[in-house]
């Protein structure tokens, strides 16, 4: 059995300008001066916890402990106004399905990551939803992903995992599967390029993804 494992945020869908508008909100709120959308957009990735705690201080404020469920509450009521799926990605995804079972796997929390998902209509495409406030650690601790291999039946070498990030590819080392790094995810753009190995295949748009999908399915 193969399996094919999707980052959500910057791999599957651009929810950068909503993330951005969130933590700007409550940083105005905290008394702060509001952070560019791009410099927020390279603080996530490990989940809501550090992306506020990041945000704070980047904009010069102590942390506190009602900022994360304040910053929960603010990105919940503006969680689809910006949000979108990447052009190509629902056809890419359906291409996977064809050869492998088919997951997501985020440290965005979990009611956030469904709503969006069903919000933008394609919740029905993967088999399994794994979160990042679950019974199992975040990325890029590997037990999720390791235990989504052993549910599906899949060995490292049938296992590939989408994403944007270096935590993704920190993931992908840790749990010893095959890794595509998309490049147009916001998530790239704070990847330092020496922690490439060669390795790792590139996915510069998702029709290069549909392709790498192709070879894996047809390697090992």
């Amino acid at each position: 059995m193969r399996l094919i494992v999707f980052d959500l945020d910057g791999t599957l869908v651009d929810s950068r300008r909503d993330l951005a508008d969130a933590a700007n909100q409550l940083i105005v709120e905290l008394g702060g001066r509001p952070l560019a959308e791009e410099a927020i957009g390279a603080m996530v990735g490990e989940g809501a916890a550090l992306l506020v705690q990041r945000a704070l201080a980047a904009s010069g404020l102590e942390p506190r402990a009602d900022a994360l469920p304040r910053f929960l509450k603010i990105y919940d009521e503006r969680l689809l106004d910006h949000t979108r799926v990447y052009d190509g990605i629902p056809e890419v995804v359906r291409i996977a399905r064809r050869h492998a079972r088919v997951a997501v796997l985020t440290n965005k929390p979990g009611r956030a990551s469904e709503r969006i998902l069903a919000g933008l209509g394609i919740r029905e495409l993967f088999d399994e939803i794994v979160v990042g406030d679950g019974p199992l650690p975040r990325k890029p601790d590997p037990a999720a992903l390791v235990a989504m291999m052993e549910r599906a039946g899949a060995t490292g070498d049938r296992t590939l995992l989408v994403g944007d990030s270096a935590i993704d590819h920190e993931t992908a080392r840790r749990a010893a599967v095959r890794l595509c790094l998309a490049t147009w995810g916001f998530g790239y753009a704070a990847f330092p390029p020496e922690r490439l190995t060669g390795e790792e295949w590139i996915a510069r748009d998702p029709w290069q993804l549909a392709a790498v999908i192709e070879r894996f399915a047809l390697s090992g």
